[in-house]
């Protein structure tokens, strides 16, 4: 028995062509929207690539460019499928492709679905590949006469500014790495060999922190050296002058940003792939309709159309059947090489 059987004529099949051509064609614009919201979000990635440990990040962009694409080329092709259903002559062209191409449609829908779960669930790929790259990029902070890593002051500074973020996790990071390079410490200095020598790695740690770190809102002027000395600033103590500093992480930061980025594109292809489906829902009842009529010579008369021939039950002991069939088949094909192989080995 066919499931959700609906009765068509003439003026409904000629409605439904029409209803269906025009949401191809909105779809059309959803795809461009798609793949114009992956490219966006690659090109944000790719503004702070300097702080991501991998590049498993751009996927998603990379999955939603893709998808946007598909989405215009099957969905112009679909409205060309629906124009040309409205005359016999046309449509009978189409009539071998249809089975085929429905079934394009519904693994296109599994895929974008997919995406959409992915765009939901790319926080924890991206806050370990944000924890890893903000902490070589720190490493690298100092660096300003290295070949390649030159740029890492200014990228690490300017992210700090925008993002309004100290450090990966916060400003004593800061604490845990030597950020002044060795060109600007006066070796012959006592203060300067002394935090050399207490170091067991020789490098020159100081609780301080680059100025890109400093709140404005501060009503005092900034303080970013000796930040845990309270005798070494006026009125100044360092477990409650927390507004001198950014306080919140730049991991903690950019993942915010980015999760919410992710969220907002996750809705909109979420909502893009529900009207997908719609859509593919409503070719099936067009091609069974169309396939329906008794009378191709008169147009005119009643017609069914229907979303799966038999019950789901059955419909899906056909399909591992047709599995089944489609694994014996190959095993008999191999079986049939080896035996014509073995002469030839004898």
């Amino acid at each position: 028995m066919a499931l959700l059987k609906v009765k068509f004529d003439q003026k409904k099949r000629v409605k439904l062509a029409q209803g269906l051509w025009l949401m191809n064609w909105l779809s059309v614009l959803a795809g461009i929207i798609i793949f114009s919201l992956g490219l966006f979000l690659k090109i944000e990635l790719r503004k702070r690539s300097d702080v991501m440990n991998n590049s498993e990040s751009h996927f998603v962009p990379n999955s939603l460019i893709v998808m946007g694409v598909l989405s215009c080329v099957f969905n112009s092709l679909a409205g060309k499928i629906c124009y040309d259903a409205l005359d016999p002559a046309k449509y009978a062209k189409w009539k071998p492709w249809l089975k085929p191409y429905l079934a394009v449609c519904v693994l296109f829908n599994i895929a974008l679905f997919l995406v959409t779960l992915c765009c939901f669930l790319m926080r924890g790929s991206l806050e370990s590949t944000l924890a890893h790259g903000l902490k070589n990029g720190m490493k690298y902070y100092r660096d300003t006469d290295t070949p390649g890593r030159c740029f890492m002051k200014k990228t690490i500074d300017l992210l700090q500014i925008e993002f309004k973020c100290c450090g990966n996790n916060g400003f004593r990071d800061w604490f845990e790495i030597q950020w002044i390079s060795n060109r600007y410490l006066d070796f012959s200095s006592k203060e300067v060999k002394d935090r050399i020598k207490s170091n067991v790695d020789g490098r020159y740690l100081v609780d301080g922190v680059p100025f890109s770190c400093c709140n404005p809102s501060s009503p005092r002027p900034c303080i970013q050296y000796q930040l845990t000395n309270n005798s070494a600033h006026y009125s100044y103590d360092h477990q409650t002058e927390e507004l001198n500093l950014w306080v919140n992480g730049c991991r903690a930061a950019l993942l915010s940003y980015y999760s919410s980025l992710m969220n907002s594109m996750g809705a909109v292809t979420l909502l893009v792939w529900l009207f997908e489906v719609t859509i593919t829902i409503g070719l099936r009842y067009l091609h069974t309709a169309l396939e329906g009529v008794s009378n191709p010579e008169d147009p005119e008369c009643e017609s069914e159309g229907w979303l799966l021939e038999k019950s789901v039950s059955e419909t899906w002991k056909a399909f591992l059947e047709s599995l089944k069939k489609l694994g014996k088949s190959n095993q008999v094909e191999a079986e049939g090489a080896d035996a014509g192989q073995a002469p030839e080995a004898g």
